[in-house]
């Protein structure tokens, strides 16, 4: 069968080709050229964060905060089993030892009151995952850092445009992250951020981005040549992936809306299933304030999901599921723990099926998913 409802289409504005054109013609396609300073600085202004770097890709923004973090062989980083391989990779590469922790229910996210168990005289770090551009307890979990002196990496990967209380998600943490890959609500194909909160380490980021040279410093004229003074690698994407960024962030709020439209369009045309218990529809706490990342349902288990997922294809929609647990992977059992016991971080992943969702999906493609679901379930 022919896909005819594809499960991701990248967001595309119209002037993306245009303002390429104007990096090219600007001969400053590399780091650091006009279209990166935009975008830092929309991201800046938007999330009210003290610093915005773009990087290459979140993971390599995820790697900048385990060095500017400092972290090291023995040390020991919180995080949630539920979440993509660069959370976790970017600690293991410092030599850190990962301790997962089980999720909550509703929402998907580290559960933040089987934390502080988690913590041990070598732990340096918690990094809550806020999945599907939903907060995480951000009060709590900054409650627990504090009390036991500990940094906090927000996974803010899906969380652009997203906030809890207010606050735009990756900026409450000592330093927050966002993805940019062609997946997510705005892209620049591959490409990330890191957001850091407090001046005092905005200079040390600095460096770290530019191959551990302080020639930020040179270029705003504070030194008169630049050297190596610290350790670092090449985290700046070219100037020509900010330049196809720049054109969605000029109207993130119209793409923004948008992709809210048919999220509310997916849980008003599902509620009735998940009225009878034939399925569960995401929770979205009051105090957060989401960007429609992702829609998913939850199924009756992993067997009724495939068997879904394969129905949905036989009518030309793409739909998938999404992480398989970290810590039930061979590099999980080699690089990590599990905490406690996992009571909804397995069960839970297996039930959760995601359906298409992008920028400008039509109204009649999300009612020939809408119409396909109710018909599996209707067979059964």
């Amino acid at each position: 069968m022919t896909i005819k409802i594809p499960f991701n289409v990248p967001p595309v504005t119209g002037k993306e080709a245009d303002y390429i054109k104007e990096a090219i013609a600007s001969h400053k396609i590399c780091g650091d050229g006009s279209f990166t300073k935009k975008c830092n600085a929309w991201i800046e202004e938007q999330t009210k964060t003290r610093k915005a770097l773009l990087t290459t890709s979140c993971t390599s923004a995820t790697e900048m905060a385990a060095l500017l973090a400092d972290i090291r062989p023995g040390d020991e980083v919180i995080m949630p089993s539920y979440t993509f391989v660069s959370t976790a990779n970017a600690f293991v590469l410092r030599g850190a030892r990962i301790v997962f922790v089980d999720i909550r229910p509703d929402t998907m996210n580290i559960d933040e009151t089987k934390i502080e168990a988690a913590i041990t005289e070598r732990t340096k770090a918690i990094v809550p995952v806020h999945y599907a551009g939903v907060g995480c307890a951000m009060d709590e979990i900054m409650d627990i850092a504090k009390a036991h002196d500990l940094l906090v990496i927000e996974d803010a990967a899906q969380g652009v445009m997203a906030s809890y209380k207010g606050k735009a998600l990756g900026t409450i943490g000592d330093y927050g992250v966002f993805s940019f890959h062609e997946t997510k609500n705005y892209s620049m194909g591959e490409g990330g951020a890191i957001l850091i909160r407090d001046e005092a380490n905005v200079e040390p980021a600095e460096i770290v981005r530019e191959k551990g040279t302080n020639r930020s410093r040179f270029l705003r004229g504070q030194v008169d040549k630049y050297s190596w003074v610290s350790k670092g690698s090449s985290y700046l994407p070219s100037d020509m992936n900010a330049a196809y960024l720049y054109a969605q962030l000029e109207v993130a709020e119209k793409i923004n809306e948008d992709r809210l439209q048919s999220w509310t369009a997916y849980y008003e045309a599902l509620a009735p299933l998940a009225e009878r218990g034939v399925i569960q529809l995401p929770v979205i706490p009051k105090e957060c304030r989401h960007n429609a990342h992702m829609f998913y349902i939850k199924v009756k288990d992993i067997e009724e999901r495939s068997a879904l997922i394969a129905s949905l294809r036989e009518r030309g929609a793409a739909a998938v599921f999404h992480y398989v647990p970290l810590h039930s992977s061979e590099a999980g059992k080699k690089y990590g723990v599990f905490s406690g016991r996992d009571v909804y971080t397995t069960k839970e992943s297996e039930r959760l099926l995601r359906l298409p969702m992008y920028y400008k999906l039509a109204e009649k493609d999300i009612e020939i998913v809408v119409d396909a679901i109710k018909g599996f379930y209707r067979e059964r």
